[in-house]
C-alpha cells in the first residue's frame, strides 16, 4: 500500500505586496465598519440642524441599515459576474460621493438619499473586499492572519465609530461624521488599482434574478420589521407585517433556488455544515456584541448620567479587547483548532457578558464594566475570526464570492438586527418607564438574553460542527497526515 506524500507546509510569511494589499483592504473595511455607528451619537444634532421630525430621525440609521443588510448577497454575486475588484473600487467611489453629499446636505430628504447610497456602497464593498482578501491569501496561516486583522479592525471600527462620532459632533460638527470618509476613500482608490489583482470565477454564472429579488426583498422585510419592533414593540403592525413578509419572501427564495439552473446560492453549498452553522455562529456573534454597546450606552447615560462623549470614550476599552482578540485568534487557531477557538471565545464572551448582571447604579460599576467589556471583546473577536475561517474554508476560489457574500450578509444582518432586538426587550421590560432604576432593570434583562444568545453559539460550535468531513483544524496537523 502506497503512502501519499505529505501536503506542503502552508506559507506563513507575508510578502511586501501582501502587506500593501492587506493594508488597503483593511483600511477600507475599517471605514465601512465605522459608518455603522458614527452617526448614532450625532442624531439629535442632525435633527436640530436640518429639522427632522422625531419619527423621521430614525430613518437616518434605518435607511443605511436596510440597504447595507438587504443587498449584500446580491452584490456579492454581482462581484462574481463583473469582477470583485471592479465592484470594490466602484462602491468605494460611491461611498466617497455619498459621504460628501451627506455632509453638505441642506435638507432631510437629501441626507436620507445619501444614507441610502452609503448603505448600497457598503453592501457592495463588504463582500467584494472580503472576497479579495480570501483570494489574495492562500487558505491556512496567512489567510487566518489576514482574517484576524480584518476582524479586529472591523469590530474596532464599529466601536471607534461611536467614539469618533461624539468627538466630531462636539468639537466640529455632525457634518464631519460624513466628511471623514472622503479622504479615506480617495486614498484607497488611488492605491488599490495598482496593488489588488482582479478576482472572478473562470466561468461566470448568470444572474439568478428571481433569487436575487426574493432574497433581497426578504432581507429588507426582516430588517425593517426588526427596526420597527425595536422602536415600537414586537406587536406593532408594521413590525409584524415586515417580519411576516420577510419570512415569506425568504421561503420563496429557497423554493426558487431549488429549481434555478444557476442559483444565486446553490443549496449544496448552503447545506455544508461549515457554511450553514458557521454563518449562524457569525450572525449570533454580531447580534450580541454590537447590541451590547447599545445596552451599555443606555446604562451609562440613563442610569449613571454619563454624557454621550464620556459613554463613547468608555467603549475604547472594548475596542482594545477586539484588537487583542483579532491578533490572538490566528495564533490560537494554529495551535488548537477553529472549533476550539469558537467554543473558547464564546465561553469567554458569555462569562464576561453575564458578569455585567452585577452592575450597580453608581459610577463604581466601571470597575466591573471596563474589564468585563475588554474580555468580552477578546472572546467575541475570537468567535468572529473563527466564523470567518469556518465559513470560507474548503471552498475553491470560484465560490469565494458566494462564501464571503453569505458571511458578509451574516455580519450586516447581525449588526442591524442586534440593537432592535435588545431595544424591544428593554421596551417590553420597562413598559415605557424612563426612570434610572427602570432603565437599569430593562438593560440587565436584555444583558441576560444577550449572554444566552452567546451560549447558543457555543452550543452550535461544540455540537453541530463536530461532524465527519469537516477539516477546520490546525492545518499543520493535516500536512503531517
Amino acid at each position: 500500500m502506497s503512502i501519499a506524500p505529505p501536503l506542503p507546509a502552508p506559507a506563513r510569511l507575508l510578502t511586501g505586496r501582501h502587506r500593501v494589499t492587506l493594508a488597503v483592504l483593511l483600511v477600507a473595511q475599517f471605514m465601512l465598519a465605522v459608518d455603522f455607528s458614527i452617526l448614532n451619537v450625532a442624531l439629535p444634532a442632525i435633527g436640530d440642524d436640518l429639522g427632522f421630525s422625531l419619527g423621521g430621525l430614525q430613518w437616518i440609521a434605518t435607511a443605511f441599515a436596510l440597504c447595507a443588510a438587504g443587498f449584500t448577497l446580491f452584490f456579492g454575486r454581482i462581484g462574481d459576474l463583473l469582477g470583485r475588484k471592479r465592484i470594490f473600487l466602484g462602491s468605494l467611489a460611491l461611498l466617497g460621493v455619498a459621504s460628501l453629499v451627506g455632509g453638505l446636505a441642506p435638507t432631510p430628504e437629501l441626507l436620507i438619499a445619501a444614507r441610502v447610497a452609503q448603505g448600497l456602497a457598503t453592501a457592495a464593498a463588504t463582500p467584494s473586499g472580503l472576497a479579495l482578501l480570501t483570494t489574495s491569501f492562500p487558505e491556512g496561516p496567512l489567510r487566518q492572519k489576514a482574517l484576524g486583522l480584518n476582524g479586529a479592525l472591523m469590530s474596532a471600527g464599529f466601536t471607534a465609530g461611536a467614539v469618533l462620532g461624539g468627538v466630531l459632533t462636539d468639537v466640529l460638527s455632525w457634518r464631519w461624521a460624513f466628511f471623514v470618509n472622503v479622504p479615506v476613500a480617495l486614498a484607497v482608490l488611488v492605491v488599490a488599482p495598482a496593488v489588488i489583482a482582479e478576482s472572478r470565477p473562470a466561468d461566470r454564472p448568470r444572474l439568478d434574478l428571481p433569487g436575487a429579488l426574493s432574497v433581497t426583498l426578504g432581507l429588507l422585510g426582516v430588517v425593517y420589521g426588526l427596526t420597527q419592533a425595536g422602536e415600537h414593540g414586537w406587536t406593532h403592525p408594521q413590525a409584524v407585517a415586515g417580519l411576516l413578509a420577510g419570512a415569506v419572501l425568504l421561503a420563496v427564495f429557497l423554493l426558487v433556488e431549488r429549481r434555478a439552473a444557476q442559483p444565486l446560492v446553490p443549496l449544496k453549498v448552503l447545506a455544508r455544515p461549515t457554511v450553514a452553522w458557521g454563518n449562524l455562529i457569525g450572525l449570533l456573534a454580531f447580534v450580541t456584541e454590537t447590541s451590547l454597546v447599545y445596552l451599555l450606552t443606555l446604562y451609562l447615560q440613563k442610569t449613571l448620567g454619563f454624557s454621550a462623549l464620556a459613554a463613547g470614550l468608555s467603549f475604547g476599552v472594548l475596542g482594545l479587547g477586539t484588537v487583542a482578540g483579532g491578533l490572538l485568534a490566528p495564533k490560537a487557531i494554529a495551535r488548537t483548532s477553529t472549533i476550539a477557538v469558537l467554543v473558547g471565545g464564546g465561553l469567554l464572551q458569555a462569562v464576561s457578558t453575564a458578569a455585567l448582571l452585577l452592575l450597580g447604579d453608581t459610577a463604581a460599576a466601571l470597575a466591573l464594566l471596563l474589564p468585563a467589556t475588554f474580555l468580552g471583546g477578546v472572546g467575541n473577536m475570537l468567535v468572529i475570526v473563527g466564523f470567518m475561517v469556518t465559513a470560507t474554508a474548503g471552498l475553491p476560489d470560484h465560490q469565494q464570492g458566494l462564501a464571503t457574500g453569505l458571511a458578509s450578509m451574516s455580519q450586516q444582518v447581525g449588526i442591524t438586527m442586534g440593537t432592535p432586538i435588545m431595544s424591544a426587550i428593554v421596551t417590553a421590560v420597562t413598559g415605557g418607564a424612563v426612570s434610572a432604576g427602570a432603565i437599569r432593570h430593562g438593560v440587565l434583562v436584555a444583558v441576560a438574553a444577550n449572554a444566552g444568545l452567546v451560549l447558543l453559539g457555543v452550543l452550535v460550535a461544540a455540537v453541530l460542527l463536530r461532524v465527519p468531513g469537516i477539516m477546520i483544524a490546525n492545518p499543520r496537523r493535516r500536512s503531517r497526515r
